[in-house]
């Protein structure tokens, strides 16, 4: 701090797990900034940023003071690869292979028919794969930028005795902390929109490959043929819009790209929620602050009616969310949630609010299936 001290007002300095954070107010003859203090900025070893237009005077410094760690690469990469061969598993349900015959076969010369027969799902296993991985490098990078130390992705594996997509998901950890609600907004959204941009374009692939059922066959807009049964899919906004554009009238049945992009739509409502540590509680906290904890009790009840009258899965994710977040609704607070959110991240916000709205099916799954599948 010694060559930009000079230029300061006043500061403060936080070390918190490997990071010197210092929130300084720049003197008003170099706020701006001048050319003086944007030579020492230049040559500060770390990130650095203003604070909004209304705290343009405001300027936070970010320093890394630690080695950093060493990854466990091994264990994303087992994590990743299995979780791609539960998916292609699921993928495999698709094609009518039966789960029956999922196994890996015994004689070691039935081993390329076994593979022969799963190929056409792999097509699928990338697209939700890739979905998946790509929202949650959107958080990676973000966070990266700040100089946050964040894990790689943590891939979760799933039977697909228990979801026919065979995952739940995947995570990043955050190990230092979040400074501000600039820095929330970026991280948070990131994501989300980063994997959306992927499902919509294998939605838009997939649904154009899609078939159309013969009038009053089914009574759903969608329909996902597998080998345990038949699965009735629930519209959002977006899938509405999408199918009525490129489709037209009728039940649609889903094409495995489709059905991977419906489910990246489902996945980035489902983060989108505003309550606690989902990304819309990190992006409804940045843009309300403490009001987050009133709108993200409202939602919660919203989803536990929604569960009781109408899809009663939303009951076990209304529980889920409550257990990750330590019995806590409303978002953790930031080390200076005081600190505005700069006006250039607004539209970011209210934006992803709207994605929220767009991709949120209140009936995800219908109730009348075929075969046992959840409803």
């Amino acid at each position: 701090m010694s060559t930009l001290s000079e230029f300061l007002l006043y500061w403060r300095t936080t070390v918190a797990r490997g990071r010197e954070i210092v929130e300084a107010v720049v003197h008003p003859d170099h706020a701006g900034p001048s050319a003086s203090i944007q030579a020492a900025l230049d040559a500060w070893p770390g990130l650095y940023y203003w604070g909004s237009r209304r705290d343009a005077d405001r300027l936070v410094l970010i320093r890394v003071t630690e080695q950093a760690r060493r990854e466990r690469w091994w264990l994303h990469g087992i994590l990743f690869i299995g979780t791609f061969l539960t998916v292609w598993m699921g993928g495999a349900l698709l094609l009518g292979v039966s789960t029956r015959t999922l196994a890996l076969p015994g004689p070691i010369d039935g081993l390329g028919e076994w593979m022969r027969v799963r190929a056409g799902a792999v097509p699928f296993a990338m697209a939700l794969m890739g979905i998946l991985l790509t929202h949650e490098l959107g958080h990676y990078f973000a966070a990266k930028r700040y100089r946050i130390d964040a894990s790689p992705p943590f891939f979760l594996p799933a039977p697909i005795e228990f979801t026919f997509i065979g995952t739940f998901g995947a995570f990043i950890r955050l190990r230092s902390p979040i400074v501000d609600r600039r820095q929330l907004m970026d991280i948070g959204a990131a994501g989300p929109w980063a994997g959306f941009a992927v499902a919509l374009l294998m939605l838009v692939v997939g649904l154009n490959r899609s078939g159309v059922a013969p009038p009053g066959v089914y009574p759903a807009p969608m329909v996902v043929q597998t080998a345990n049964g038949i699965l009735f899919l629930g519209d959002s906004l977006l899938t509405l819009g999408l199918r009525n554009l490129l489709v037209g009238d009728g039940t649609v049945v889903l094409h495995q790209l489709a059905v991977a992009g419906w489910v990246g739509v489902l996945v980035t409502a489902l983060n989108l929620l505003p309550l606690g540590q989902l990304d819309g509680g990190h992006i409804v906290y940045a843009l309300l602050g403490d009001r987050q904890r009133a709108l993200g009790l409202v939602i919660w009840l919203g989803l536990v009616a929604a569960g009781v009258f109408f899809f009663w899965p939303w009951l076990v994710w209304a529980g889920l969310i409550l257990v990750l977040g330590g019995g806590r609704l409303a978002h953790p607070r930031v080390l200076e949630r005081h600190r505005l959110l700069p006006a250039s991240r607004w539209p970011v916000g209210w934006f992803s609010v709207l994605l929220f709205l767009l991709t949120f099916a209140p009936v995800p799954i219908l109730n009348n299936t075929v075969g046992g599948i959840i409803g």
